[in-house]
C-alpha cells in the first residue's frame, strides 16, 4: 500500500521584497519565508517540503508572472529579474509543478484587485489567515498559495 502524503500548495511572490508561502489542502498556513533571506536559506526552507521522503509534499505552485515596470530603474529591474529567475529555477530544480499567473488573474479570483493599493491584498490575506500577523512582504505570497490550492482542488 502506498502512503499518501498531505498535499501542500506553494505561492511565490517574486522580487527582493516578496515571499514564498505554503498552505495545506484545507487552506491553513503551513509556513512562509521572505525572499530577502539568502538564496541558501530559501532553498533550505523549500527543500524538505518538496521531498517525498518527508511527510510533506508540495503538489503544485503558482509563481506570479511579472515583468519590469516602465519607470523602474535599470538596477532595480535587474535585481527583480534575478529574483524572478531564481524562484523559477528553484521550482524547476525541486521538480515542483507550477504555473505562471498574472497578478490580475489571481487577484480577481481571490477578490482583491488592488489597483496599486497593497493594503487591499494585506487586508484580504488577514481575513483568510487571521492567526498570522500579515505584512505587505508576505500578503501576496499567502494569497497566491491559497489561489494555487483553489485551482488545483477544482481541477
Amino acid at each position: 500500500m502506498t502512503k499518501r502524503w498531505p498535499k501542500f500548495y506553494l505561492g511565490v511572490d517574486p522580487g527582493t521584497s516578496g515571499a514564498m508561502a505554503l498552505v495545506d489542502g484545507d487552506g491553513k498556513l503551513v509556513d512562509v519565508i521572505k525572499l530577502k533571506e539568502t538564496h541558501h536559506d530559501v532553498w533550505d526552507w523549500l527543500d524538505p517540503h518538496h521531498r517525498k521522503l518527508y511527510e510533506t509534499q508540495i503538489d503544485f505552485a503558482v509563481l506570479e508572472k511579472v515583468h519590469s515596470m516602465p519607470k523602474q530603474g535599470v538596477a532595480s529591474s535587474f535585481k527583480f529579474g534575478a529574483s524572478y529567475g531564481f524562484c523559477q529555477g528553484m521550482l524547476v530544480a525541486a521538480r515542483i509543478r507550477f504555473e505562471l499567473v498574472t497578478p490580475q488573474k489571481w487577484q480577481h479570483a481571490m477578490g482583491c484587485r488592488t489597483g496599486g493599493d497593497k493594503n487591499i491584498t494585506k487586508s484580504r490575506a488577514q481575513a483568510l489567515f487571521p492567526n498570522k500577523k500579515i505584512t505587505h512582504a508576505i500578503a501576496d505570497a499567502l494569497l497566491i498559495a491559497d489561489y494555487a490550492r483553489r485551482i488545483r482542488e477544482t481541477r
